[in-house]
């Protein structure tokens, strides 16, 4: 029968889920510092788990000499012969040690390393079994909640939600149940720590994979994910099934789907995009419901200069500037959204002209060119109080604009070319080509010079 040890070894295994060789090496490693402690550290030692009777085997070797020198390392030939009849000058003698004497602190002794072994082996197989778990949704109940952030119990291991990673104006207490995105595992003298995040594009796109089946079974993708967490997400999805609407599929039934998610993200409102291969036609999508006129692709600088009819431009601007700002995440291109009055303006060359002012923005050219200045020519005749009227900008500013217009008016001819050259007037540097019409509105795609 196995002996005790050997039950209590397989028991700790079992209960632990610490691998049993682990174990074993655990004790033997204890039971090798315990001997090393009484007797000596210059030992030579070898400490084994014999698995047919269940036991800890200790042997000391020595070498076999004529007069000894070194008690910790050498035996006498008498006393080797008395130990091994067959033993001769120069061998190495395995003598067995006793382990149950080794006293009542090397015990002890024996005893610390084992726990400390044993606290070890475990918090490696925890840091294991979370760090697979990193970039899945986790399960947790919240155990304190402190200014470094929100302690979470998770059973085997303690995870930390901090304050950046929590969604803004979300409230959680002592005892609730909590969903997170695993973001890091960390290693620290506790054990396995597990950093947490309700904030990452990530733990948006993980809710979706558990509400949507067509997610969790590969027919409908997510591309990419973008949020400003609590307000406002966008999330851009493709079906490999033309049967399949994947906008449709994430949405749900009188967007049951859709709406399990915003109830997790406590309201936060999100916009399903459909995602397409051609740049121009994904950023129409992406600011949707904007109608979109036109998109000029600037492919070197990755950039998008996107026309909308005037009273499309706060829709697709959105609040404080969010819905662009999104789409621009989302898409992972520049976009700068322009009305058309804007756009027809920046074509002319006065209005160009106004521009290569210094420090004269562009919100101001448009103040001055609705004033009817709207060229260098009007800029410089008019009245330093009237520009001050118009701009808000101190007078000595003022004083050094209308030098430098005064400047490039001497220089009005190549000025006027570059304008061409800019504007695209000529026809020769863009090329306009027809978008198919988007659901929005009929889309028109540029290119510029050089693509």
């Amino acid at each position: 029968m196995a002996s005790e040890l050997k039950r209590l070894i397989d028991q700790v295994s079992r209960e632990k889920g610490i691998d049993r060789q682990t174990l074993i090496h655990t004790l033997e490693d204890a039971i090798k510092s315990a001997i090393k402690k009484k007797y000596g550290s210059r030992l030579d030692l070898d400490v084994t788990f014999n698995e047919e009777f269940g036991e800890i085997e200790a042997f000391l070797f020595k070498e076999v000499v004529e007069e000894v020198t070194d008690p910790d390392k050498q035996v006498s030939m008498e006393e080797a012969l008395r130990l091994d009849p067959e033993s001769q000058l120069g061998d190495e003698l395995g003598i067995r040690m006793d382990t149950e004497t080794l006293g009542r602190i090397a015990a002890q002794s024996a005893k610390q390393v084992i726990i400390q072994k044993m606290k070890d082996a475990e918090r490696e197989v925890v840091y294991d079994e979370f760090k697979s778990r990193k970039g899945e949704i986790c399960h947790g109940i919240v155990q304190r909640v402190d200014k470094s952030g929100i302690v979470v119990n998770m059973g085997q291991a303690e995870a930390i939600l901090p304050v950046k990673e929590q969604i803004p104006r979300e409230v959680f207490r002592q005892g609730d149940r909590i969903r997170a995105y695993v973001l890091d595992v960390k290693k620290i003298s506790k054990g396995p720590q597990v950093v947490l995040s309700r904030t990452h594009p990530h733990f948006l796109i993980q809710l979706f994979h558990s509400e949507v089946p067509e997610i969790a079974e590969g027919i409908v993708s997510i591309i990419s994910a973008a949020r400003e967490p609590g307000s406002r997400a966008k999330i851009a999805v493709i079906s490999k099934d033309s049967d399949v609407d994947p906008v449709g599929a994430c949405v749900g039934m009188k967007g049951t789907r859709v709406q399990n998610v915003v109830q997790e993200l406590r309201g936060e409102k999100i916009d399903i995009v459909p995602w397409n291969m051609d740049p121009a036609k994904f950023v129409v999508n992406a600011l949707a419901p904007a109608i979109i006129s036109k998109v000029i692709i600037d492919q070197a600088n990755r950039s998008m200069e996107v026309i909308v009819p005037d009273d499309q431009l706060s829709l697709a601007i959105g609040k404080r500037g969010q819905n662009v700002r999104l789409a621009s995440r989302l898409t992972n291109w520049r976009i700068d959204v322009k009305n058309e009055s804007r756009y027809e303006r920046q074509k002319q060359a006065g209005y160009q002209s106004l521009l290569r002012i210094g420090g004269l923005e562009p919100e101001l050219a448009d103040r001055l060119y609705e004033a009817g200045i709207i060229s260098l020519q009007e800029f410089t005749e008019a009245s330093l109080t009237e520009l001050e009227d118009l701009t808000r900008l101190p007078q000595a500013v003022l004083e050094g604009m209308l030098a430098e217009a005064a400047r490039l008016l001497l220089e009005q001819e190549s000025v006027q070319a570059e304008d061409v050259d800019e504007t695209g007037e000529s026809g020769d540097d863009r090329e306009e080509i027809q978008d198919s019409k988007q659901a929005q509105g009929e889309t028109v795609q540029e290119q510029v010079p050089g693509e």
